[in-house]
């Protein structure tokens, strides 16, 4: 895997929307809910426990981990 450069700019709350809004619908999380306060509340699945997110970094925190794990889940299986 080629490393990415740093990012050169904070993520943008439009940015961390449209990930959680690919999560969502990918079905990779049950809900992601952001708060006007721009924390963000996310379910994983239906019964589980609902996670604070603290901004959009960590939406694109979140995004990243998750598309790691769906990626080395995909080369285990290959």
């Amino acid at each position: 895997m080629i490393p990415r450069p740093p990012r050169s700019s904070e993520p943008t709350s439009a940015e961390a929307s449209a990930w959680a809004d690919v999560l969502v619908r990918r079905r990779l999380l049950h809900a992601a809910v952001r708060m006007p306060t721009g924390q963000w509340l996310v379910l994983d699945h239906p019964a589980g426990p609902v996670r604070l997110l603290l901004g959009p970094a960590d939406v694109l925190a979140l995004a990243a981990t998750i598309q790691n794990h769906t990626r080395s889940t995909r080369s285990e299986t290959r």
